[in-house]
């Protein structure tokens, strides 16, 4: 058992908070013994004004992060989870889900108090495709901007621009300080979230017990099975965080509810699906099939040769 355990994480305010988080918890729960967060720079931190469907999408935020903690130079490495791939490289496994805050995305505007109240032809910031396609199923008039950058750099680059809106999520955004610049938290009839948005994953060695036990004090059951279930909808979609799908999934009772979508880049189609059974796994699994049946897997196809380049 080792007395020190390194916690490694990217260096932005956001990932910082977040290893924070579990640090203060480790430590309020094992006195005993000290953590010690090391910063790893990242492909995607390297290359923040490239458009993220430019650059590739499985491990854009992990890759480095992940070597180190396979090599042994860190013991545990805390991330957003939706930047996490659907299945984790060999020996590595997430050994802890924390409670999952609000997953919605959010607009902020400077004048707008909704995406509804934006005038025509507003222009929208975001530097994600999901949000792309559903804010243009919902309203095809909006221009849409790239915008790339940490939290604060992407409202500040907002606020010094002529742009009326731009897309974040809420939890970024309350984690930050910045709740009050929302000026609507989007409800999922417009625009489902990311994967897993919300939820703070811990990946630790699959075979190290010790740190296994360490940070499983922190998993939230009810947080894991939803994000379980969103995480095999992905998988069998096969798809990375750069292409238009959405799921959001939550407990009624026994049952987990599950619904998708998976959307076009310029926001003229869109299959959505709503799914329940107690098995996650299964029900993200049945939920991705029954999209793909109605042609949404020949719609991801014809993406990632359009915005990836993947023949």
């Amino acid at each position: 058992m080792k007395d020190r355990l390194v916690i490694g994480s990217r260096g932005s305010q956001l990932a910082l908070w977040q290893t924070n988080f579990v640090k203060t918890n480790l430590e309020n729960l094992f006195p005993d013994r000290s953590f010690e967060i090391k910063i790893i720079h990242t492909t995607g931190d390297e290359q923040l004004e490239s458009a993220l469907s430019k650059i590739g999408d499985k491990g854009l935020f992990t890759r480095q992060i992940e070597a180190e903690l396979l090599s042994g130079e860190i013991d545990l490495a805390v991330h957003s989870l939706k930047d996490l791939q659907t299945t984790q490289p060999d020996g590595l496994t997430i050994g802890t889900v924390c409670e999952r805050e609000t997953p919605n995305d959010v607009l902020v505007s400077k004048h707008a108090c909704s995406i509804d109240d934006l005038p025509r032809g507003a222009k929208v910031a975001t530097g994600s495709l999901r949000r792309r396609s559903q804010l243009l199923y919902y309203r095809p008039d909006i221009q849409i901007f790239e915008i790339r950058g940490n939290v604060p750099t992407r409202l500040k680059k907002f606020d010094e621009s002529d742009l009326d809106g731009v897309i974040l999520a809420y939890a970024g955004l309350k984690r930050l300080g910045f709740e009050s610049r929302v000026s609507q938290v989007i409800p999922f009839n417009i625009m489902m979230p990311a994967v897993g948005q919300g939820a703070v994953a811990v990946e630790v060695r699959e075979e190290d017990e010790d740190v296994l036990e360490v940070v499983g004090k922190l998993d939230h059951a009810a947080t894991r099975r939803c994000v379980t279930a969103e995480r095999a909808f992905l998988r069998t979609l096969e798809g990375g965080c750069q292409v238009p799908i959405g799921a959001h999934a939550l407990l009624e009772g026994d049952q987990i509810v599950l619904e998708g979508v998976v959307g076009s880049l310029d926001g003229s189609t869109a299959f959505r699906e709503k799914l329940s059974g107690v098995d996650g796994e299964a029900v993200g699994v049945q939920l991705a099939e029954t999209l793909i049946e109605r042609g949404a897997g020949d719609l991801l196809e014809e993406i990632r040769v359009q915005a990836l380049g993947v023949a």
